[in-house]
């Protein structure tokens, strides 16, 4: 079978699996050709959300790193935007490139706490390959942007909670001068204030 460039993104935006297994038994499957965003076939997978797609795409060797035009990887993207099936299965059959990091200088982690995705938060901190204290291009770490961006509720409580106990340390500042310490106290999370103030005597 001669491979006809574009049919798998074709195959794969369209969550043909069959059509897609097909493909990727062809003599030169273009497993991580890109569209015009640059996004490969499993990025458009991870988009979606389709987990079986991504699943053989994964075994098939998809590069997890290759970013696209908005400096997204398909793992990346996963842990951001809590695609935890398919993070799940990344972690377990690839080998996440934790140099490359987001357009805002970010890794997995911190979009994951900031946008309450905690069951994302406990995959990658189990994982141990991710630093829980990386500092994005504002400085904040994956505590500062749980704290200081989001309302301190009970999901956020949770996932500082996790990620204190598995090494964040509430003492970094951010490019602004403040720790996670000064935006609980400011904000007024008293919850989390005492969290942190326990975590650091």
């Amino acid at each position: 079978m001669n491979y006809v460039p574009g049919s798998l993104i074709k195959a794969v935006s369209a969550n043909d699996l069959e059509q897609t297994k097909e493909l990727l038994r062809s003599t030169e499957p273009l497993i991580d050709e890109v569209n015009v965003k640059s996004e490969t076939p499993l990025m458009i997978a991870v988009h979606n959300n389709h987990l079986a797609i991504a699943k053989i795409l994964i075994d098939a060797g998809a590069n997890i790193n290759k970013q696209d035009t908005l400096q997204d990887s398909p793992y990346l993207y996963a842990g951001a935007e809590g695609r935890t099936e398919i993070l799940t299965y990344m972690l377990a059959h690839a080998t996440p490139d934790q140099a490359i990091t987001n357009r805002f200088g970010g890794n997995a982690l911190i979009p994951a706490a900031e946008k309450g995705h905690l069951d994302n938060v406990k995959i990658l901190l189990a994982d141990k390959r991710v630093n829980v204290n990386h500092q994005n291009n504002y400085g904040y770490t994956a505590l500062i942007e749980a704290v200081a961006l989001r309302d301190g509720s009970q999901i956020y409580q949770e996932i500082v909670a996790e990620l204190l106990k598995n090494g964040a340390n509430p003492t970094i500042l951010d490019n602004y001068g403040k720790s996670a310490q000064d935006y609980a106290d400011q904000l007024g999370y008293g919850t989390i204030s005492k969290m942190l103030q326990e975590a650091h005597p």
